[in-house]
């Protein structure tokens, strides 16, 4: 076990396609020395956003070596490894081991909806056999949910899992694992995987997290990391505002990760097409995304504005002020002339 908290922002890495629907080797070592060197703390592939049920275990694993070799020891690496069973997954874990991977990310059995004893059992064989430290990845949305005594329990009997990456979004399941966890294992992390939530989350005592958004404005993310983690909480908030405005049009306006690879395409990467086959309308309604995205993305510097240009943006608080003020001038300048 290494003495080496995972803390900060681990980027879910996204894998770009060559035409013939490959893995784009030379853009994918491209893109992971252009997240380093805009400042996230480590790498993140095969997750969700990384689409890791699209790919073979050999791509899987392609993947990672060829991160780990482009990444040279810069940042850490946790990588998933959640295979189809115990046995493939352990498999991973050996294989990822001997790259020097950081550590692991294990989602709990998908497809299944298992009891929490059944968590618990599957867990417990990979904790007990693991060589490489352990991440529990909380999905509920996607598989079998890890509860709070199920994740205290495995913290408190396998020195090798190490960690949690909640994908839930909720506050307070945080703050009931934290509760349960730190006293006896102060060395475990958590790490949120919802980028709606990352500057409450860590101020509630995550260490991090595993974030979408950090893939497209690996600025923005760090930013916000930096300035939670100092209590510059205005500045913060206003950093976190915009990014859920682009995270919930990355997610909710198109085919997860879509929103994310068209919005990588602006900063500049050939994602490629992926392999999850669209209709011709939401080919036309990804197009249309892609102006919404260059116009939130362009407000901060990180593209031009499409052609045609953005729509104004909706008055603020104090616009809106300023505005009233003007109206009640006139009004009263009317007033004064006998005209109303």
């Amino acid at each position: 076990m290494s003495d080496k908290r995972l803390q900060g922002i681990f980027t879910p890495n996204l894998v770009p396609y060559t035409a013939d629907g490959g893995i784009n080797e030379g853009e994918l070592r491209r893109y992971v020395d252009w997240l380093i060197e805009r400042g996230v703390h480590g790498l993140y592939p095969n997750g969700s956003t990384g689409e890791f049920t699209r790919f073979t275990p050999e791509e899987r694993r392609r993947i990672v070596a060829i991160i780990a070799d482009q990444t040279a020891g810069r940042v850490p690496i946790l990588a998933g490894a959640a295979e189809a069973n115990v046995r493939e997954t352990l498999s991973a874990c050996e294989y990822y081991a001997s790259l020097g991977i950081r550590a692991v990310a294990i989602v709990a059995p998908f497809y299944y909806k298992l009891s929490p004893a059944s968590v618990y059992a599957y867990f417990k064989e990979i904790g007990d056999h693991t060589p490489i430290d352990v991440t529990l990845y909380n999905i509920p949305m996607f598989a079998s949910p890890i509860d709070v005594p199920t994740i205290q329990r495995l913290s408190e009997e396998c020195e090798r899992i190490v960690a949690i990456k909640d994908s839930s979004g909720e506050i307070p399941h945080m703050i009931r694992m934290i509760q349960a966890v730190r006293p006896n294992r102060p060395d475990f992390s958590f790490l949120t995987g919802w980028d709606a939530a990352l500057m409450p989350m860590i101020l509630v005592g995550c260490d991090g997290g595993t974030n979408a958004s950090s893939g497209v404005v690996p600025e923005l993310t760090r930013r916000l990391y930096d300035l939670t983690r100092s209590h510059q909480i205005d500045a913060a908030r206003q950093i976190q505002y915009d990014l859920v405005q682009l995270f919930d049009t990355m997610i909710y306006s198109a085919e997860f990760p879509e929103g994310f690879r068209a919005a990588v395409n602006l900063r500049g990467f050939n994602m490629g097409q992926g392999r999850q086959p669209l209709s011709s309308e939401q080919q036309t309604d990804l197009s249309a995304l892609s102006s919404e995205l260059q116009c939130l993305l362009s407000a901060h510097g990180f593209t031009d504005q499409p052609v045609g240009g953005c729509p104004a943006a909706p008055p603020t608080a104090s616009d809106r002020a300023e505005v009233s003020a003007i109206v009640q001038q006139v009004v009263a300048e009317l007033n004064r002339r006998g005209l109303m």
